[in-house]
């Protein structure tokens, strides 16, 4: 399998002025965006943080540190906010490091790998999974609650309502 790299910059919403930019591996294994705790100086002081814990593939636990808000850019996709996790990584080489981009970020920015183009794709949809229970599309409509709120249509004067088929 191929590896894909992705530019991506992250900036401290509360320093905006501290960013880093890298090259990030796409991780679908992930679940987080994952950068090396020597990193975490560059970003500047959080609003808030706390002490997690990560299992790796291999089912080891190792502890990191949760670290937010932060701004999160992947070249050619929407910026989307979210947590950076520092973890004690060994270097790849003199200083280099591997910095891992995770599946919900991925997911937040609408992007998706393409595995055969090695590559991110724009996704044209969030996902928006409904309940267990299977419902017919509807459309929705903006109504006149205070924030917009989204109603379904109402039905028309000639429509029937059906015993048990639902609201």
């Amino acid at each position: 399998m191929g590896r894909i790299v992705v530019q991506t910059e992250i900036t401290n919403l509360f320093e905006e002025d501290r960013s880093i930019r890298c090259g990030m591996l796409v991780d679908t294994g992930a679940g987080a965006l994952i950068l090396p705790s020597a990193w975490k100086e560059r970003l500047g002081r959080f609003k808030r943080s706390e002490t997690v814990d990560l299992q790796l593939a291999n089912q080891e636990v190792v502890r990191g540190e949760a670290c937010w808000p932060v701004e999160v850019r992947i070249e050619g996709f929407r910026p989307v906010s979210n947590e950076v996790i520092f973890v004690d990584m060994e270097s790849v080489g003199d200083h280099e490091y591997e910095p891992l981009l995770g599946y919900v970020i991925l997911e937040q920015a609408q992007a998706a790998v393409d595995m055969l183009g090695h590559r991110l794709v724009p996704v044209r949809h969030i996902d928006m999974k409904q309940g267990s229970r299977r419902s017919p599309r509807r459309k929705v409509e903006p109504s006149n609650a205070p924030g917009g709120a989204l109603r379904p249509p109402r039905p028309s004067p000639t429509t029937r309502a059906t015993p048990g088929a639902g609201p």
